[in-house]
């Protein structure tokens, strides 16, 4: 594990391999999702919604990439294609390999596949409570563009223009 540098963030990684995820890779995606998410339980009062998902069904449906360190998955990204264009439904990245630009390098996937595949926007959703995920994005350059409760979750919709 890299020393934590004088900020407290982990040194970055320098093995990570993005890949995109196949069908017996489901059981490790749907782990560091759970890992990933579980600590928002007690926040949002119930299970986040990727924590329920059916992860062969959406490695078969969707565009799903793994970041893996050391050959172990590290990180996850989930992209979907909707009749309004591209969605970023998920990306997760495992506690224990958290703060070493995993998720950077993902978002910056999810964001030259999307220009790759046509479109010159990307949209995503997070939970309102997910306040760290909400500052991640903006960051980002993503821009809030709705707030609305969906299937029991009150979600924070936000698009950025890709260039």
């Amino acid at each position: 594990m890299p020393a934590p540098t004088n900020d407290g963030a982990r040194a970055p990684a320098p093995d990570i391999v993005l890949r995109p995820a196949h069908d017996d890779d489901a059981a490790a995606i749907a782990h560091c999702v759970e890992a990933a998410y579980r600590h928002y339980i007690p926040r949002i009062g119930k299970p986040p919604g990727p924590m329920q998902d059916d992860y062969a069904e959406v490695v078969r449906r969707h565009r799903v990439f793994i970041a893996e360190m050391s050959g172990a998955p590290a990180g996850v990204l989930v992209l979907m294609r909707t009749p309004r264009g591209m969605l970023l439904d998920n990306i997760a990245v495992h506690p224990e390999h958290q703060r070493r630009g995993i998720g950077r390098r993902l978002l910056a996937l999810a964001e030259s596949e999307t220009r790759a595949l046509g479109y010159s926007q990307l949209e995503l959703y997070t939970h309102e409570r997910m306040a760290e995920n909400i500052a991640f994005y903006r960051r980002a350059g993503y821009a809030e563009t709705a707030r609305r409760r969906e299937r029991g979750y009150e979600r924070v919709y936000m698009r950025k223009a890709l260039r």
